[in-house]
């Protein structure tokens, strides 16, 4: 077997190859992808499916002087495997390893922190014109997924597109897919596109004869193509994105390499054209079987068994599935109640949902802003939304629930998955803001579950409840120590201790930390409290009343600590004339690298350990 990879170290040692060799590496590139990320975890089915464009693209284009920008960023890999990070690609994910995402402080080839949808075509115009304003002729380049089409900003950013940006190039990578299938009128548009092939390669193939042609060749060519277009238009309407103001080119075969270099090298070497959309067909999961079968269960995977496949497509211990069995059950009690996902029907738990209740489910693609204002409407009719979506992906839609939402007094029950720390993902993915937003809101009622009993028994109530709700829950299982603890049903539980020394306050996952705490300092002789938060906006009656019986009220929250629950409760207790000492442990920046939850728990102080020892050092402090 070969092994040009190994020669690889950046770019330049790509174009050394053959055509013939450069597609060798490519299925080298997709093994060392498949073997890292069946012991890694990551996001597979996207990369599998970019391996010839991201080859071309390099083999062409001289980045990083020709700026390559990677929409949502999930499909990088390979752009590292090239750029010099092949040797460290087996920490990928991990603590103190390389980033799943594109990351310029990792390498100079990355252009932006990427990790959400939509945001490519907004990047590169700006880079574009400021490339423009300083004389710089080198491209720019992005490359943007039909589902992060879905977005809003990404029809902004081509409404405000300036026809001279001549070196912009968009790149559709057209794989059907966001992380569930691709929804929607666009999607459908592009599907039209896609079948529409032949008629553009037979266009091609008369235009590059007729173009041979001495002297008259080139006229009749322009004629023809001009009267083509004309023709196409009329049959047509033209395509979107040539009405947009881009010159567009596609489908072309995503997969077929040498095409792919022989376009962008024509493409590189033009002139003048203005802005050129280039319509990519690829297939996400090429080259493993499990992958292309099931594109959506290996988006993101955990370890799996390459020759097996993913043991864990459907995790069904898990809160997101625990969320959509129960809600599936409650809806078979209440035709009222909609289920809305953005792109996420298997990531949200929703697929059982959607498969009792098809009428009543609405898959809007990566368009959070939409889903709450649709929502809004469906409240609006009578029904009874839930919206399911991740506390990372709900920041998109800050406005929309202050506005829309909060402002019209609408029933609306947010279920908020991977709240907290997330692990692996990294600092594009932690749900560390929820909490803080919805409270600052001030008319959400928020819940925070701490194990599957709670999350069912909170579900069922809120869903018979008006206004606006939320209930927020972490990503993967329950803590084993955990999951015997029973719901009480009550806004908040008060483990009392012997005395009133010392008090833990912390509200969902956290509260299995605070048990290790409180179970640590009792070894030492030292009796602790803990204050349960269930509803921790707006805070509930009598909690803050029951703190201020405490001489030391320590508050863990895995959470943003800027306008967290915790500086809003030490607040309120300040108002009622607290005197004793009020310390908060909470995540102090927005900046939380890639490694465990474990490790980021610890990393800010909320492991059981470093609560005791903090527990200690306050009451120490008492007594000075």
């Amino acid at each position: 077997m070969s092994d040009y990879l190994k020669s690889i170290n950046g770019p330049e040692d790509l174009k050394k190859l053959t055509l013939s060799q450069r597609t060798e590496l490519c299925s080298e590139l997709r093994d060392l992808m498949i073997a890292t990320v069946s012991r890694t975890g990551g996001h597979l089915a996207s990369n599998l499916g970019i391996v010839e464009l991201t080859v071309a693209l390099h083999e062409v284009f001289d980045c990083p002087s020709d700026t390559f920008i990677f929409d949502v960023g999930h499909q990088c890999y390979v752009h590292k495997l090239l750029t010099g990070r092949k040797d460290r690609f087996g920490t990928l994910r991990q603590k103190d390893g390389i980033s799943g995402f594109p990351k310029p402080s990792e390498s100079e080839y990355d252009s932006f922190v990427e990790g959400h949808a939509s945001t490519s075509i907004s990047q590169a115009i700006g880079l574009a014109h400021a490339k423009v304003l300083s004389g710089d002729r080198s491209k720019t380049i992005a490359v943007i997924g039909d589902g992060s089409f879905t977005g809003g900003l990404t029809f902004e950013a081509m409404n405000n597109l300036d026809q001279d940006l001549d070196d912009l190039i968009i790149i559709l990578n057209d794989n059907s897919m966001s992380i569930s299938k691709s929804v929607g009128a666009l999607s459908n548009y592009l599907m039209r596109l896609r079948t529409s092939s032949g008629y553009l390669k037979v266009k091609k193939s008369v235009k590059d004869r007729l173009e041979s042609v001495p002297v008259i060749g080139q006229p009749v060519s322009d004629f023809i193509t001009n009267s083509k277009t004309a023709f196409r238009r009329s049959l047509f309407g033209g395509t979107l994105f040539e009405e947009l103001g881009f010159n567009y080119v596609g489908p072309l075969d995503g997969h077929n390499l040498g095409e792919l270099e022989l376009f962008f090298r024509n493409l590189r070497d033009s002139a003048g054209n203005g802005p050129t959309f280039v319509h990519v067909i690829t297939k996400k999961g090429k080259g493993y079987t499990p992958a292309e079968e099931n594109p959506g269960a290996y988006h993101g995977v955990g370890k799996f068994d390459v020759d097996r496949g993913n043991p864990d497509i459907s995790l069904a211990d898990s809160f997101s599935n625990t969320f959509g069995r129960t809600l599936a059950e409650l809806s078979g009690m209440d035709d009222s109640i909609c289920a809305v996902t953005a792109a996420m029907k298997y990531a949200t738990g929703l697929q059982y949902f959607a498969h009792l209740h098809p009428d009543r489910f609405f898959d809007v693609g990566i368009a959070e802003q939409h889903a709450v204002t649709m929502s809004a409407g469906l409240s609006k009719g009578g029904k009874n939304p839930v919206f399911a979506v991740y506390s990372t992906f709900l920041q998109r839609s800050v406005d929309q629930l202050i506005h829309d939402i909060s402002l019209d007094d609408i029933d609306l029950l947010l279920a908020i998955d991977r709240a907290g720390l997330v692990g692996d993902d990294g600092e594009t993915h932690q749900g560390l803001y929820d909490a803080a937003l919805l409270s600052s809101i001030g008319v959400f009622k928020v819940v925070s579950p701490c194990n599957y009993r709670e999350l069912i028994w909170w579900l069922t109530r809120l869903i018979g409840e008006k206004g606006a709700r939320a209930i927020r829950y972490p990503r993967g299982k329950e803590n084993s120590e955990l999951s015997s603890y029973s719901c009480t049903g009550n806004e908040y539980d008060l483990l009392a201790g012997d005395d009133d020394r010392i008090l833990f306050v912390t509200y969902g996952r956290e509260f299995a930390e605070t048990l290790k705490a409180q179970t640590l300092l009792k070894a030492q002789g030292i009796s602790s409290s803990i204050l349960k938060l269930n509803v921790i906006s707006p805070l509930p009656e009598g909690a803050v009343e029951e703190a201020l019986k405490f001489r030391n009220v320590l508050f863990a929250e895995e959470g943003i600590k800027t306008g967290g629950i915790g500086e809003q409760m030490i607040a309120r207790m300040a108002e009622k004339g607290f005197r004793g000492r009020a310390v908060l442990k909470a995540v102090d920046t927005n900046i939380v690298r890639q490694s465990s939850v474990e490790d980021q728990i610890s990393l800010f102080g909320l492991d059981g350990c470093s609560l005791q020892i903090s527990a200690k050092e306050i009451m120490l402090e008492e007594t000075d």
